[in-house]
């Protein structure tokens, strides 16, 4: 390792959907030449969110920021080349088109550590699309299933919601888990 060189976090832009792939490929290349010293880390903040699919409460990862892929590396030698022409990459992040890559500044670097550090203690019980006041929604699960109706009010920290649904032709409101409807 070169003198004053050391590791710093860089930026790959990579083709959208396509990021777990490029980790991949990039670890294998990494492990496949021994350059474990020169790239130390492969990241790709994710956050996982919760959704109802035919009735069932599903979670997903979610990619936090979509077609980049963070790496912890010191760019000496063919660490550049190497990384630049994996499958998918369209280059690093940099000040110009094709330029050098251009590393993190360390409070960047917290802030997205810290992110991804607040969503791995979360809990997890995060719900896709939070909801406000006067969307409409449909419920899709419980006894009132199929029912449509507007939001009234929302509680953010309980996870649960005031619909008013139209049942008889009468208003009728009900609370709901944020899990029990969906967006019209």
């Amino acid at each position: 390792m070169a003198e004053g060189m050391g590791k710093k976090w860089y930026v790959l832009r990579a083709v959208g959907g396509k990021e777990k792939k490029v980790k991949e490929y990039i670890e294998n290349e990494i492990r496949g030449m021994h350059l474990e010293n020169s790239v130390t880390q492969v990241l790709i903040p994710t956050e996982k969110i919760y959704q109802i699919k035919n009735g069932k409460k599903v979670s997903t990862e979610r990619i936090f920021y979509a077609g980049y892929v963070f790496v912890e590396a010191v760019l000496e030698g063919e660490v550049v080349h190497i990384l630049r022409n994996i499958p998918n990459v369209a280059g690093f992040l940099s000040e110009t088109k094709g330029g050098d890559p251009v590393p993190l500044r360390p409070s960047e670097v917290n802030r997205i550590l810290g992110h991804i550090d607040k969503l791995s203690e979360n809990s997890g019980e995060e719900i896709a699309n939070p909801f406000y006041v006067g969307e409409p929604i449909k419920v899709i699960d419980g006894p009132f299933n199929g029912f449509s109706g507007t939001i009234e009010e929302v509680n953010e920290e309980k996870k649960k919601l005031k619909v008013m649904v139209k049942i008889f032709e009468r208003k009728t409101p009900l609370e709901l888990n944020f899990v029990q409807v969906e967006k019209e």
